[in-house]
């Protein structure tokens, strides 16, 4: 188990160069302010024999090593598996989906769906860290501000850990799914009237008054476990990096952790290439992009209104961060508009594979980069899928069933009588066996 004193990890905030301690349970430094990194040393083994270390753990199904998240250890948090609380989790699948692509207009998209995940979404390759962490501190409660994905994830894997778990969430913007998970696992529920940014402050407060650990995606830990989302699509590539990678933008810490990984990965010889990081934000809810069409000038907060609620964040917490990783990959922001998520969700949904609304948001973006020409339809893109279908079941049935007029891409039911010639007619109308 890491010590105090161990140098295997620090805490380090990039603004000033403050360093704490890897058993701190700061998330911001207390010298300036800013969103703290963990920083671990480098592992002995670099190029070929990391690969190869990484893909003999991939075989394995049992113990640590059967963790998507664990089997990077050395770059996420070493020194910890003995502490480690795991499901496990990551081992998503990497998709190939040819009416994906051709809608998008790449020829070669691949989905890498990370709602495969035991809670449904990517965040719990960020919990398992961050809930490790919290036991290594001794923490006596964990507590987070959730637009549903990192309150359900917090809950499971509190629980598994039994640590008590807090969670803030904004009354009335929380899909049926996500919230039923949060109190199915046991967690204690805040419904709090406002948006996820006064939830985000409410429990910054709390935790810095109440002695509870905070587990937002600017707790450093949880960034170290995202990281492993681009490690293990990398691996799923021969480690043959894509042209681009995709990604839904909200609060911005997957941004930020991609950039990360992406660098460690060039650093250690693990890929010899930097691919682009595309971030797509909801137009209602898109403070990040508007800051990239001003080169950064200068950060954005709005009034955030998507459908897609995972997203829907109008002042990111890890803006600072998420600028250094998209200038480091010479990345891109857009933005794109409900009518394209849905859209896009639609394609994806019909495809087989499924997803949140949030999730979408990367093939609609990636589908409008292509058309700007930002996208070569010959480029290789990874397009990241965060969340599960069913976290938001209320508007798949919206979407299909109560939506007027009938979007192009719905699949209203059909009510019919008990009769035989009934399901003859429907199959003769909607070109069954033709």
């Amino acid at each position: 188990m890491t010590g105090a004193g161990s140098p295997e990890t620090r805490l380090v905030c990039p603004g000033c160069g403050a360093v704490l301690p890897a058993l701190s349970v700061q998330s911001t430094c207390v010298k300036c302010g800013g969103l703290l990194f963990a920083q671990h040393e480098d592992p002995p083994e670099r190029g070929a024999r990391l690969r190869e270390l990484f893909a003999r753990r991939s075989r394995e199904r049992l113990g640590l090593d059967a963790s998507g998240v664990w089997r990077y250890r050395e770059l996420v948090l070493p020194g910890a598996a003995q502490d480690a609380v795991t499901h496990p989790e990551g081992n998503t699948p990497l998709l190939d989906r040819a009416a994906v692509s051709r809608w998008a207009g790449i020829t070669d998209l691949r989905l890498k769906h990370e709602g495969h995940n035991p809670t449904g979404s990517f965040k719990d390759r960020g919990m398992t860290v961050g809930i490790t962490q919290a036991r290594r501190v001794k923490a006596r409660a964990v507590a987070c501000a959730s637009t549903g994905n990192t309150a359900a994830s917090l809950a499971a894997y509190a629980a598994q850990a039994g640590i008590p778990a807090l969670v803030f969430v904004p009354a009335g913007q929380v899909a049926s799914g996500k919230l039923a998970q949060s109190l199915a696992y046991g967690a204690r529920t805040l419904l709090v009237r406002g948006d996820f940014d006064a939830c985000l402050k409410l429990v910054r407060e709390a935790a810095l008054r109440l002695d509870v650990y905070l587990l937002n995606s600017i707790n450093p830990f949880r960034l170290e476990g995202q990281k492993t989302i681009v490690f293990e699509a990398l691996e799923q590539l021969g480690w043959e990096p894509p042209d681009w990678i995709v990604l839904p933008a909200g609060n911005l810490g997957n941004t930020a952790a991609f950039g990360r990984a992406l660098n460690e990965a060039l650093r250690l010889g693990l890929i010899s290439r930097l691919p682009r990081l595309a971030a797509v934000q909801a137009a209602g809810a898109n403070p990040f992009a508007r800051s990239f069409r001003e080169d950064f000038a200068r950060s954005h907060r709005v009034r955030a209104e998507t459908i897609a609620t995972a997203i829907r964040i109008g002042d990111p917490a890890s803006y600072d961060r998420a600028v250094e990783s998209i200038r480091a990959t010479k990345g891109v922001v857009t933005e794109v508009s409900d009518a394209e998520i849905l859209e896009a969700k639609a394609i994806v949904d019909a495809s087989g594979v499924g997803c949140e609304p949030a999730s979408a948001a990367s093939v609609a973006g990636a589908r409008r980069l292509a058309a700007e020409g930002v996208l070569k339809p010959e480029e290789r893109v990874v397009a990241i899928l965060t969340g599960h279908i069913l976290k938001d079941p209320g508007l798949l049935i919206t979407y299909h069933c109560e939506t007027d007029p009938l979007p192009e891409h719905a699949n209203r039911p059909i009510e019919i009588e008990p009769k035989l010639s009934e399901v003859e007619r429907v199959l003769e109308a909607t070109g069954f066996g033709a």
